[in-house]
């Protein structure tokens, strides 16, 4: 079943700040290297085209699943981890790379535990962010592609149900 979905973000605006945003780390980073964390299966796209605008700096990856949504359109707010990382963080220059951040629950939980495997820094990169779905106050974002209202987004990505994640825009659909 298709849905009626309407573009918010264009692809050429997700490709023009992906590049802001990864000149930014790169300036930021200049002479360290960094570790991004992508947090799957939302962020995996977003960090690939990130990963590929860092510039002059070495760069790692790893990847955690955590579930929060299960198949809900809104989070549920119990945190599980799903796949932890592969590599210890000790001593790293971190961050974590996010698809969203709508009431912050997940990645407040998430930033607590990798705190205490003692990276050298962890910074947050979100493409999107809601703030006004925001429930708890301990999440400082370092990096953010684009804020946006409360409404359900999929593509680049995101998903509903699993479907849609190939969309190479973010898109709004209707009910």
């Amino acid at each position: 079943m298709m849905h009626n979905i309407q573009t918010l973000i264009s692809a050429e605006e997700l490709n023009a700040r992906t590049a802001e945003l990864g000149k930014q780390i790169s300036e930021d980073y200049k002479g360290k290297e960094v570790h991004l964390i992508c947090v799957l299966k939302g962020g995996v796209m977003f960090m690939v085209d990130l990963s590929k605008q860092i510039q002059d700096i070495p760069v790692t990856m790893d990847f955690m699943a955590v579930s929060s949504y299960g198949n809900e359109v809104s989070s549920s707010g119990v945190v599980k981890i799903v796949k932890d990382l592969d590599e210890s963080i000790e001593g790293k220059e971190v961050i974590i790379v996010e698809d969203i951040i709508d009431s912050g629950r997940t990645l407040s939980y998430l930033v607590n535990i990798l705190k205490d495997r003692k990276p050298n820094s962890i910074k947050i990169c979100t493409l999107l962010d809601k703030p006004d779905r925001r429930v708890v106050d301990d999440v400082q974002v370092d990096y953010t592609g684009f804020t946006i209202p409360d409404k359900f987004v999929l593509g680049y990505g995101l998903d509903y149900l699993q479907r849609y994640r190939n969309l190479p825009y973010i898109g709004t659909m209707d009910s």
